[in-house]
């Protein structure tokens, strides 16, 4: 079926028809651009977090802070955030690093609802529509006073192209919103265990460099960063 067909078929579902194909084309665009938002984030943040806690490990503060100053991965603004802190203890740094992960989390999800919402109103779209040629069909009945598939060919042929377009839509839809949901897990999950490490590396270098000379005490609870 060539292109000419497809919108003379789409043509004939009537103007429910372009409700749908404007709610696809936005689900397209929204798709497009959080896969290119995503692209290489997790491979970023693991390359970012290690090259960072080595420099941790080296007890080389300013290369660490560096580093994160010159990424633009959104783990950086993190970990940024969590070496600003001084004289807190560990159990409020791991909330202001939970609270900037969440936060961080949160931005992926950006317009991910907006393919959720059209995936969830195109069929109840299509289905208004399926009611207006059917609506129609009888209309036509009327008029002639008579039945028949000639009469009522054009209702018909509106309310199942209206059906059909309504379910691929939300089809369409419904599978970009799950993709971009998994996605947008695995991410979360990556920073999760990312932000953990670092945590882990900035408490034993917090640890180590408040030890007196020659002893490594195990972490007090207290961070005082340089």
């Amino acid at each position: 079926m060539d292109a000419n067909a497809i919108l003379e078929l789409l043509h004939q579902g009537g103007l429910t028809v372009y409700p749908l194909g404007l709610g696809s084309v936005v689900a397209l665009a929204i798709l497009m651009e959080r896969v290119l938002r995503f692209r290489g984030l997790e491979a970023g943040t693991r390359s970012l977090t290690r090259e960072t806690i080595e420099s941790l490990v080296r007890r080389d503060l300013d290369t660490a802070r560096s580093l994160c100053e010159k990424s633009k991965l959104p783990v950086s603004n993190i970990y940024l955030e969590a070496m600003r802190w001084k004289n807190i203890a560990l159990e409020d740094l791991e909330r202001v690093i939970s609270t900037s992960r969440m936060e961080t989390s949160s931005d992926m999800k950006r317009g991910v609802w907006v393919i959720g919402t059209i995936g969830s109103l195109a069929p109840y779209v299509g289905l208004f529509g399926t009611v207006i040629g059917i609506m129609k069909s009888f209309a036509d009945m009327a008029e002639h006073g008579a039945g028949g598939f000639e009469v009522v060919a054009a209702g018909i042929s509106e309310a199942l192209v209206a059906t059909g377009a309504g379910l691929f839509v939300a089809i369409v839809a419904l599978a970009f919103f799950n993709y971009l949901q998994v996605r947008v897990g695995a991410i979360s999950s990556t920073y999760t265990r990312s932000c953990e490490r670092f945590l882990q590396a900035l408490l034993y270098v917090e640890s180590a460099s408040n030890a007196p000379e020659g002893e490594e005490e195990m972490p007090s609870g207290r961070l005082v960063p340089a």
